[in-house]
């Protein structure tokens, strides 16, 4: 989580029990600077959206969008593990 949204998300996250770690920039860094874990989550978003049935809305009820997240999330785990390449729908 990026420093910025430190109290809003953290309130929230206390709400619902749950531990935020913001991540902070290194002191004296000035400029673009790499943070760690920073993207982590977009990463996986974008990982996700490779998967066809979940780059648009075609679910009606969400508990089969978050079946199909679980599934494409399976598929990533799987495919990380043996090594290989995830086929990609945009070059079709």
């Amino acid at each position: 989580m990026d420093a910025g949204y430190r109290t809003t998300a953290i309130d929230h996250g206390a709400r619902l029990g749950i531990d935020v770690h913001p991540v902070h920039r290194p002191p004296g860094a000035r400029g673009f600077t790499i943070i760690p874990r920073r993207w982590t989550i977009g990463r996986g978003i974008g990982r996700l959206m490779h998967h066809r049935r979940l780059a648009r809305d075609y679910e009606r009820h969400p508990h089969r969008s978050e079946a199909m997240s679980h599934l494409a999330m399976i598929d990533l785990m799987a495919r990380g593990l043996t090594g290989e390449a995830t086929p990609n729908w945009r070059g079709t």
